[in-house]
């Protein structure tokens, strides 16, 4: 079975593999371009506290993901059951997906060139939401900055946390990698 060498035609990725690698292997004093940091993954997760009260607000919120990821969300359940909260354990309460490849790479163009400007009174995204192992965390207050959303057919503003995983070692050079994609980092 012959393969076939796979083309990409997604702008940040395309940056990425001509740009981004030579400029932070130079920057980061990189020997190898294996060394320079790379994007592993994205995980998109909506926790819903009402769910408790309204299991069909789950279902909507992973069909809403879904259509923002262009993957199919994975229901999460409760792990513990807390009395006060009235959360038994197994209970839906939220969804997420992971997104790897090529819709890893369509999602962050579509969320740095998209979604990221239609945020109401956007400064930039803090450059406090790294770990400390390179990757970095973001919330968005509502779903409907993405353009797939239809705002019509929104029963309810949902905020989400995006959490963007990089092979990097620390945080400076988490941020150098993004800052080098297009991450609009406040200054």
């Amino acid at each position: 079975m012959a393969t076939t060498k796979h083309t990409t035609n997604n702008r940040v990725q395309k940056r990425y593999k001509e740009e981004v690698v030579g400029a932070l292997q130079k920057q980061l004093g990189c020997s190898s371009s294996m060394q320079v940091p790379r994007l592993e993954k994205v995980v998109i997760n909506v926790c819903l506290g009402d769910a408790t009260q309204n299991p069909k607000l789950v279902t909507q919120a992973a069909e809403e993901l879904t259509v923002i990821a262009g993957q199919k969300a994975v229901i999460t359940k409760a792990k513990k059951a807390i009395s006060n909260f009235k959360l038994r354990e197994n209970m839906p309460i939220g969804a997420r997906v992971t997104l790897r490849g090529d819709r890893m790479w369509a999602f962050m163009d579509r969320l740095m060139s998209l979604a990221l400007p239609r945020v109401r009174d956007f400064r930039g995204l803090p450059p406090k939401g790294f770990d400390g192992r390179g990757n970095y965390n973001l919330g968005l207050k509502e779903q409907i900055v993405f353009p797939e959303i239809n705002y019509d057919r929104v029963d309810k503003v949902r905020g989400m946390n995006i959490t963007i995983c990089t092979t990097a070692v620390d945080d400076a050079a988490g941020k150098a990698l993004l800052e080098a994609l297009g991450m609009p980092f406040r200054k």
